[in-house]
């Protein structure tokens, strides 16, 4: 791996925790559990190898129509994980954030959720987004609604719109373009995810469940991604 020609922004799609618990004849619960941990592992490394940005699709908008036990489950992993952060975050140092609609999220997580955005958002390095109730199509919907507003508010004409200040309008204006989408567990497409960040992305597919995963496996795909020529459109 050439430490120099690191992806500024990675994404992944943490999926097949459900499948891996069923395999084991486990509840797909116990999935999730699993998962947790790989993901801290996984960005704990990615901050220690020096990746700036990785955002991680955690639960989605289409979610909600999972069983409500499997539900229930995945917001007491999420508030399991922020409490352990809110314990170590002077230690591990680590910028986090949430994108998407958290709005929806009971009282005492929703301020947990903030409390850990709070507290951590001057730490330098590794910035951290945890995509919870979070939908592509919806960020674009919301970055239309704020690009309207603007119009109408007299802040902009419609014809001053670019993809560059359009896309300063979705729920992050700082992140940029995501370089790299991992996704394991077999499944081949992007679920909604980072729709118009992803528009030059480079994919990395594995077969592993994502409770599976390794930082070895993180390695594989960064190491794919550097013998790329990305070309953005040109020759």
């Amino acid at each position: 791996m050439d430490p120099t020609r690191l992806p500024e922004h990675v994404g992944i799609i943490m999926d097949g925790n459900g499948r891996w618990a069923q395999k084991r004849g486990l509840p797909r619960y116990a999935g999730h559990a699993a998962g947790a941990k790989v993901f801290k592992t996984i960005a704990y490394y990615a901050r220690d190898i020096g990746i700036k940005n990785l955002t991680v699709y955690a639960f989605s908008t289409e979610n909600w129509q999972r069983p409500q036990e499997e539900v229930s489950r995945i917001m007491k992993v999420l508030e399991e994980f922020i409490d352990d952060a809110l314990n170590t975050f002077e230690k591990e140092r680590v910028r986090i954030r949430f994108l998407g609609d958290i709005s929806v999220f009971s009282g005492t997580l929703l301020e947990k959720m903030n409390r850990i955005v709070s507290v951590t958002r001057h730490f330098p390095g590794l910035t951290l987004n945890i995509a919870m109730n979070y939908g592509g199509q919806n960020e674009i919907v919301h970055g239309v609604r704020e690009a309207i507003r603007r119009v109408q508010a007299g802040e902009l004409q419609p014809d001053q719109i670019t993809p560059q200040n359009f896309g300063e309008m979705l729920y992050f204006d700082d992140c940029g373009s995501v370089d790299l989408i991992i996704r394991p567990s077999g499944e081949l497409r992007l679920s909604n995810f980072l729709l118009w960040q992803a528009a030059y992305a480079e994919f990395w597919f594995s077969d592993i469940l994502w409770p599976d995963f390794k930082p070895a496996d993180f390695d594989r795909a960064i190491i794919d991604f550097q013998k790329r020529n990305r070309r953005f459109g040109g020759v």
